[in-house]
């Protein structure tokens, strides 16, 4: 059995993506590492910091976007399918540059891999998640928050990154550009592994923060709409009330603890005031979504209603 791991990145040097620490997070499980690198600012030094990381294992491509080409996010997906497209393994393993995995799902990861690899009917594992934000000692994981998402699939061609990149469907005869067509496509069957993704996309300095969602809001909306967006916004990114947040007691992955001791902006988290300052109130944000979350906790034990599934979850 061989299990290639892959991402893209841009710019993730600059807008402080963990992008080593995800990397190392699985690189002994997997037999090579493939790196899709689209040509970012003159100031980012992505490459080189993924060539510090001195393994063979790791392959860059380099790329250049095209947002042109595929607007609203789906230039995250074609470079996602770039770096699939490249990858050797029978298992493909798909970790975007702000998501890590604890060492302690290594084997249970391998075994999962292991067990399934000669049924075809499994197209996939899904993961938890934890979505931290504003530091390390906070976290979502409920309506708001996509609590499961697939991670690993089979090295299929008719297998594609979907949308801006969340997730994959199967996708036959595949045009190469229409990302969130849905017609036509078919949503991946696959089993739960007993595995976390600990997501670290939320948790930057407040000023990096802001960057990091302007550089997504243009490749998502285009540059006037982040124009006129973020006049309001100021120099520093709002984390909101962090009260409002769920208290982290676990341990993290081994390989982020030097990241986690760069943390120095917990001055600027707010634990009290106004829901938000000068953006925007997120989805966790608003009544309407904080009333059905405290239902679905307090009187669903929780379980959640509706919500976005890209899978067929199956038992076998």
């Amino acid at each position: 059995m061989k299990i290639s791991g892959f991402t893209f990145l841009r710019n993730a040097s600059k807008l402080y993506y963990p992008v080593k620490e995800s990397i190392l997070s699985i690189l002994d499980i997997v037999d090579e590492f493939v790196v899709a690198v689209g040509a970012g600012d003159a100031d980012d030094n992505t490459i080189k910091l993924l060539e510090n990381i001195g393994s063979e294992k790791i392959k860059i491509i380099q790329t250049i976007w095209d947002t042109e080409k595929y607007p609203r996010g789906m230039e995250h997906a074609h470079q996602t399918d770039i770096a699939k497209d490249a990858c050797s393994g029978d298992w493909v393993f798909y970790l975007q540059g702000d998501e890590v995995i604890h060492e302690k799902d290594h084997l249970a990861i391998l075994e999962t891999c292991q067990k399934y690899l000669n049924r075809p009917e499994v197209e996939g594992f899904l993961f938890r998640y934890l979505h931290f934000y504003g530091d390390y000692d906070h976290y979502f994981r409920d309506h708001c928050w996509y609590r499961f998402e697939i991670r690993i699939v089979r090295n299929l061609p008719e297998i594609h990154s979907f949308e801006s990149a969340q997730s994959f469907r199967r996708i036959p005869n595949f045009d190469g550009v229409s990302y969130r067509e849905k017609e036509g496509t078919f949503k991946l069957k696959v089993v739960k592994i007993d595995a976390d993704i600990y997501h670290y996309g939320w948790v930057r300095p407040p000023k990096l923060m802001l960057k990091k969602r302007k550089y997504f809001s243009t490749t998502h909306r285009g540059a006037n709409f982040v124009k006129e967006e973020y006049k309001k916004y100021g120099e520093n990114y709002d984390y909101g009330r962090m009260d409002r947040t769920t208290p982290f007691k676990g341990t993290h992955p081994a390989v982020m603890a030097e990241k986690i001791k760069e943390l120095d902006w917990k001055e600027q988290l707010r634990y009290s005031g106004p829901i938000t300052i000068n953006r925007p109130p997120m989805k966790h944000e608003r009544l309407k979504y904080r009333l059905l979350v405290d239902f679905e906790n307090k009187i669903l034990g929780g379980r959640q209603i509706g919500g976005y599934k890209n899978y067929i979850l199956i038992d076998v």
